[in-house]
């Protein structure tokens, strides 16, 4: 796996990996397997795609259901896939969500409750936090876990235990975890966040906002894909809440402080290896420790 912020480098690494090494990519992001969305949430270019086979982008709709069993479930498979036909699958991309379901395990055996749910979210509406109080009261574990403003897992893990009576935290551990070696590209803060503003600058010079303005004109504005930065705060911009130049600004600021966000989680992988792209060739660095962790 090779992880780590956005605006990291990633996806150059990995193509300039792929020029000394038989791979193939497995994307770690949870905004590139929409289709048409693909200024904002910088995906591989063409010329990057023809070098190197990439998996799991532009796989659904914007408007299709999508979650992290699932990806775990299509990701294991082209993974297996990939080795059969002799190359090296690496996952590549910062979507923690998605590096928990291929680590840890994915839970998922309690089927959806649709009745349970809508209560649960009109009790969450009627009383704001209460969702929060009923799952450190049930699952104290749980709640350790999902971040308070988290209200889709914590519906998920209250609807696990009314439905069973059994804790979420307690069937996770039944599932059976994975190890995977995890390389972190960590560029110094000052560099990262300068490569983000250029970023952000770029994809507005490339048309981010044109992007947006056809996605909304066919598919609702306020479905879930588009709460993805870059996207809601163009939105906003094309609703009157704010000026081009402010809607720049907060896409910066915004992608800075998720970068930031993901730098800390990837901190919780105590045996990962932290790279510095500034500190010598690291695509060499990469490539000796894949070659020296391979399968015998």
């Amino acid at each position: 796996m090779i992880s780590g912020p956005t605006g990291a480098g990633k996806t150059d690494l990995v193509v300039e990996l792929s020029e000394k090494l038989p791979l193939e990519v497995i994307s770690m992001d949870s905004r590139q397997i929409y289709k048409y969305m693909d200024i904002g949430t910088a995906k591989p270019d063409p010329f990057q795609l023809s070098k190197v086979k990439h998996h799991m982008i532009d796989i659904i709709e914007p408007n299709e259901y999508f979650n992290a069993f699932l990806y775990q479930k299509m990701a294991k498979e082209i993974e297996r896939d990939i080795w059969e036909r002799g190359k090296i699958p690496v996952f590549v991309g910062g979507t923690g969500l998605y590096i928990d379901a291929l680590v840890k395990g994915f839970f998922e055996g309690v089927p959806r409750d649709e009745n349970i749910r809508r209560e649960l979210s009109r009790l969450n509406e009627q009383e704001p936090g209460i969702l929060r109080k009923m799952l450190e009261e049930f699952d104290p574990e749980a709640a350790s876990r999902i971040h308070p403003q988290d209200i889709k897992r914590t519906i998920r893990a209250l609807e696990v235990y009314l439905k069973t009576g059994k804790r979420i935290s307690e069937l996770q551990k039944q599932v059976v975890q994975t190890e995977y070696l995890l390389m972190v590209i960590n560029p110094p803060r000052e560099k990262l966040y300068a490569k983000i503003n250029e970023r952000v600058e770029k994809m507005i010079e490339h048309g981010l906002v044109d992007e947006v303005r056809e996605l909304i004109s066919r598919y609702d504005k306020n479905l879930d894909a588009f709460k993805t930065i870059g996207y809601k705060e163009v939105i906003d911009y094309l609703d009157g809440v704010y000026s081009l130049d402010m809607a720049i600004h907060l896409i910066k600021r915004n992608t800075r402080h998720y970068a930031r966000r993901q730098i800390i989680y990837l901190r919780r992988f105590k045996d990962a290896i932290w790279l510095d792209p500034t500190e010598g060739n690291v695509v060499e660095k990469v490539r000796r420790i894949i070659e020296e962790n391979l399968p015998r």
